[in-house]
C-alpha cells in the first residue's frame, strides 16, 4: 500500500511538470509564445527552484517527518498547478511554473528514502522500477486527460481540474503512509545514527566517484530525455501532422508501452544482473542507452508520424533504464540518515542538467535555426541532442570500470 500511494503521488508530481508540454501548442497560440520561452518556461524557470530547492527541503526531512514533508510538498505544487491555469501573461504562467519547481523539489526525494527503509537490498531494484513507473504514467495520463480535456474544453481546464486531485491527495497522504524507522530495511533500527550534517554529506557526496558518476551520467542522459520530451508532443503536431485528438490517444500509448515497459523491465533486470556485480549498476543503462541511440536519429528523421511513433517506443523503452540503476545505487551507498539528502543532491545533479539545460538548449536552437530561415527548425533542434547519447554513454562506462576497482580491492 505505501508503494503503490508513493508512486501515485510519482504520477501526480510528473502529470502536473508534463501539462505544459503536452498543452504546448494552445498555449502557444493563446499566450503568443516562442519556442525558446516555452523551453525556459519547462526548463530553466522550472529547474532552478526544483533542483536547489530540493536541497534544503531534504537535509529537513532527513531530520523530522519524511511523510509530512512529502504531505505540504504536494500541497504546493497543486495550488500552483491551479495557478497556471489561472494565468493571464507569460510572466504569470513563468511564476506559477516556479512554483510548481518549488513544490516538486519536496516529492520524490523523501519517496526514495521512505521506500528504501520499506524494501530490503535485493528488493528494491523492482521496488524502484514500480514507483518510478510514475513519469509514464503521469506522462500518459497528462496526455489522455491533459490533451482530450484541451480538446473538448480549454487548456486551462486540464490544469485546474489535476490541481485540484492533487490537493485532495496531499490531505490524504499522512493518513495513507507511515513513517517508517530509518534502517528499518538495513536491520538497522535502534543503531545510534544522529543527524547528518548538512555539508559533510554534500562533500561526501561529490568526493564519491561512484556517487558523482552516477549523477552526472544521469544528468547527460536527461539533458536528452526532457529535451525531447518537453517538444515531442510540439513536433508531432507541428512537424509531422498529428492532431490534438491523435495525441491524445497514441502518443499515450506510446508512453505506457516504451517508457513504461522499460522501467519495469529495469527494475526486474537490475535485481538479477547486480547479484553477480555491481557493475551491472552502469553497464546496463550505457547499454541500453547505446540501442536507443539509432532508434531516436530514425525517430527525428521518420516521414510520417505512425513510423514516429513506432521508433519512438523504442527508444522510450531503452532510454530510461538509468534511472532505476542510479537510483537504487545511490540509495545503497548512502548511510540511512543520509538518504533523502543524497537522493535529493542526484536529483540536483541530473535534473539541473537535463531538466534544466535540456528543454533549455532545444528552444533556443529550434529559434536559432527559424531566424535562420529554416522550416523544420525544430527537427534540426532535436538532431543536436545525440551527442549527449555519446556522453552519457562513457560517464556510465567509467562508472563500470569504478565499480569494477572497487570490487577487486574488496576481493
Amino acid at each position: 500500500m505505501i508503494l503503490i500511494t508513493l508512486t501515485f503521488v510519482y504520477v501526480l508530481n510528473f502529470l502536473d511538470r508534463q501539462l505544459l508540454a503536452i498543452l504546448a501548442k494552445p498555449i502557444q497560440d493563446e499566450l503568443q509564445i516562442t519556442d525558446g520561452q516555452l523551453g525556459l518556461l519547462g526548463g530553466l524557470y522550472f529547474a532552478m527552484f526544483y533542483c536547489f530547492i530540493a536541497i534544503p527541503v531534504s537535509w529537513v526531512a532527513d531530520r523530522t517527518n519524511r511523510v509530512a514533508v512529502l504531505s505540504l510538498a504536494c500541497g504546493i505544487w497543486s495550488a500552483a498547478t491551479i495557478a497556471c491555469g489561472l494565468a493571464r501573461t507569460y510572466p504569470q504562467l513563468a511564476l506559477a511554473r516556479m512554483t510548481v519547481g518549488f513544490g516538486e523539489a519536496g516529492g520524490v526525494p523523501p519517496s526514495y528514502a521512505l521506500i528504501t527503509d520499506t524494501f530490503p537490498p535485493g528488493r528494491r531494484g523492482m521496488a524502484f522500477g514500480i514507483y518510478n513507473l510514475g513519469p509514464p504514467i503521469g506522462a500518459a495520463l497528462g496526455i489522455a486527460l491533459g490533451a482530450s480535456i484541451a480538446a473538448a474544453f480549454n487548456w486551462r481546464d486540464a490544469f485546474i481540474g489535476i490541481g485540484v486531485v492533487g490537493i485532495v491527495t496531499a490531505l490524504a497522504l499522512p493518513f495513507l503512509v507511515p513513517e517508517p524507522a530509518k534502517g528499518a530495511s538495513d536491520g538497522r533500527v535502534g543503531e545510534p545514527m544522529g543527524h547528518a550534517p548538512f555539508w559533510g554529506t554534500v562533500k561526501s557526496f561529490f568526493a564519491n566517484p561512484v556517487l558523482s558518476l552516477a549523477a552526472f551520467g544521469s544528468g547527460a542522459t536527461q539533458f536528452v530525455t526532457y529535451g525531447l520530451g518537453n517538444f515531442a508532443v510540439l513536433f508531432l503536431m507541428r512537424e509531422k501532422g498529428m492532431t490534438l485528438s491523435e495525441v491524445a490517444i497514441w502518443y499515450a500509448l506510446v508512453i505506457v508501452v516504451g517508457m513504461g515497459g522499460g522501467m519495469l523491465a529495469s527494475g526486474r533486470i537490475i535485481d538479477k544482473v547486480t547479484r553477480a556485480s555491481r557493475r551491472g549498476f552502469a553497464i546496463l543503462p550505457a547499454a541500453s542507452l547505446a540501442i536507443a541511440m539509432p532508434f531516436y536519429l530514425a525517430f527525428v528523421w521518420a516521414p510520417s508520424w505512425p513510423l514516429a511513433l513506432a521508433l519512438l517506443t523504442v527508444v522510450m523503452f531503452f532510454n530510461y533504464f538509468y534511472l532505476s540503476c542510479s537510483v537504487t545505487l545511490v540509495q545503497e551507498e548512502s548511510a540511512p540518515n543520509r538518504r533523502v539528502l543524497a537522493g535529493a543532491l542526484l536529483l540536483l545533479v541530473m535534473n539541473f542538467i537535463g531538466l534544466g539545460l535540456g528543454p533549455t538548449w532545444v528552444g533556443a536552437a529550434s529559434d536559432w535555426f527559424a531566424a535562420r530561415g529554416s522550416t523544420n527548425s525544430l527537427q534540426l533542434a532535436l538532431y543536436t541532442l545525440t551527442p549527449f547519447y555519446v556522453i552519457a554513454i562513457a560517464l556510465f562506462l567509467r562508472l563500470a570500470r569504478t565499480l569494477g576497482r572497487q570490487e577487486e580491492a574488496r576481493a
